[in-house]
């Protein structure tokens, strides 16, 4: 009997591993994609946003030759941050979104991940930003602690403020300047400035789309956004902030001294808001969240122009 058993057993490391992988993993699997949920992993449209606008900064201040390795660290920084803004947002919101359609089966909603792994995987999230922050010059790692102060804090607006879509576009915006802090271990200048209030307007568009998704639900517990504060004139103010927007767009484009192919990206840009004004027309949840996602075009267009304009060569 005892000869049995012990042939039974796993004896070498590889047999012994085998066999905890074929009793463990599945449940280790489970637990990672749940966490991978809770940082969107399986929606990547928050942190192409967020890349955007760091790569138009990169584009700008690297005068169409970015150093690669800064962007590197940038495009990495970006996945992370924005993975410990949902994680962090999440948790401050865990008992408000299971009274929301569209939150209600998040990982911490529905009680698949408790709080205390949340605020585990969002220190360790921001282990790996300060990390990635350390590789960097001192310019960029001081910008680096007022972006954390922002990341950590943009989910506590929507209970004081009607305002919460302002605060997230400076959130994501920041990526801005510390993108021009590490390419060129300056303060950021005006022109970076210019550029990162475009990041503000823009967010302000895009997420007061997507708050309009969530409007119904918002009003009945209590949540404050955009798409409450501007109410019925809701379509019309997007309209005019994606002027602005593009208004911005044109004084950056000038002051950088742009080639023609990023005055042929604004003529895109300008077509997608007036999809994005058709699709939200209606306010039905859809449509708003269709022209949200349309944002990830306008992000992609902006780059291919300054992109396009540094290959073509000094404006005429």
């Amino acid at each position: 009997m005892r000869k049995a058993n012990s042939s039974s057993r796993p004896d070498s490391f590889a047999e012994r591993f085998a066999h905890c992988w074929v009793v463990y993993a599945p449940s280790v699997r489970a637990r990672l994609w749940q966490y991978a949920l809770l940082m969107r992993w399986d929606r990547p449209i928050g942190a192409l946003l967020l890349l955007w606008p760091m790569l138009w900064a990169l584009w700008l201040a690297g005068n169409g030759r970015p150093d690669w390795g800064v962007v590197a660290v940038f495009v990495s920084g970006v996945w992370v941050m924005r993975s410990a803004g949902c994680v962090i947002n999440d948790y401050l919101d865990r008992n408000v979104d299971p009274f929301v359609e569209r939150t209600r089966d998040r990982p911490l909603a529905a009680g698949r991940v408790y709080p205390e792994e949340a605020l585990a995987l969002f220190g360790f999230l921001m282990l790996i930003a300060l990390g990635l922050a350390l590789l960097c010059n001192r310019m960029t790692l001081l910008l680096a602690f007022g972006g954390a102060f922002l990341a950590a804090t943009y989910p506590l607006m929507k209970r004081y403020t009607y305002l919460p879509q302002v605060y997230l576009g400076m959130a994501f915006g920041w990526a801005v300047p510390m993108a021009w802090a590490g390419q060129t271990a300056q303060f950021p200048p005006p022109l970076a400035w210019l550029v990162f209030l475009v990041a503000v307007l823009w967010a302000v568009i895009y997420d007061t789309q997507y708050a309009m998704v969530d409007r119904d639900d918002d009003l009945k517990i209590g949540v404050k956004s955009t798409a409450i504060l501007f109410g019925e004139l809701d379509v019309a103010i997007l309209a005019v902030l994606q002027g602005l927007m593009l208004l911005a767009l044109l004084l950056v484009g000038r002051q950088a001294g742009l080639a023609w192919p990023y005055w042929l990206s604004l003529l895109g840009v300008a077509g997608l808001f007036v999809r994005q004004g058709y699709l939200v027309r209606r306010r039905d949840r859809a449509g708003c969240f269709a022209a949200f996602r349309n944002n990830n075009w306008v992000g992609g267009v902006v780059f291919l122009g300054i992109l396009g304009a540094y290959l073509a060569g000094p404006a005429g």
